[in-house]
């Protein structure tokens, strides 16, 4: 999966959009749009771990045979593999990394992925769902995929939340 000091990275999260994924971790760049086969997306908590900086679920994948999860295929550079890993609460076991085939129309590119421990389901707030639509947007994945995350159901919070410091980057 790692060649000549960088890794693809499959996003279909809030790492979906640009600002978001390099506030953390700048050496991402779009490599292409891609579909995970056999899976589904999915918005919830890690166990019983029901606060974060979210507001409401967050995204994860299952296994989920004649679905699938549309999502960007990143290039970034190893020096950023700890950072995503971070962000991604590896460290503290909220997800853990998985190696998945993306189907592309280059043909399959073996990619880092992540998949949420301990899932258990939560609407994820409107900020959260809006991170995910925007990337999706910015990046071309098909419409009708983007209408069913328009469609996801929220948890109606209405607070303060990351949103605001992507924000700020996207001016």
């Amino acid at each position: 999966m790692a060649n000549s000091g960088y890794f693809m990275y499959f996003a279909f999260g809030s790492n979906l959009l640009k600002e978001r994924l390099q506030l953390k971790n700048p050496s991402a760049t779009f490599h292409c749009i891609g579909r995970l086969k056999d899976y589904v997306l999915n918005f919830g908590f890690q166990g019983a771990r029901l606060d974060n900086r979210w507001h409401g679920g967050v995204a994860t994948i299952e296994e989920s045979v004649g679905n699938d999860v549309w999502g960007v295929v990143w290039k970034m550079s190893n020096d950023n593999l700890a950072s995503l890993d971070k962000q991604e609460g590896v460290d503290i076991g909220m997800y853990r990394p998985l190696e998945v085939k993306v189907d592309t129309d280059e043909g399959e590119v073996l990619c880092r992925t992540y998949q949420m421990n301990d899932f258990s389901a939560t609407l994820p707030s409107p900020q959260y769902k809006e991170v995910v639509c925007l990337g999706a947007q910015q990046n071309g994945l098909p419409l009708n995929y983007i209408k069913k995350l328009q469609a996801v159901e929220t948890n109606s919070y209405s607070g303060p939340s990351i949103l605001d410091d992507i924000k700020e980057t996207m001016k």
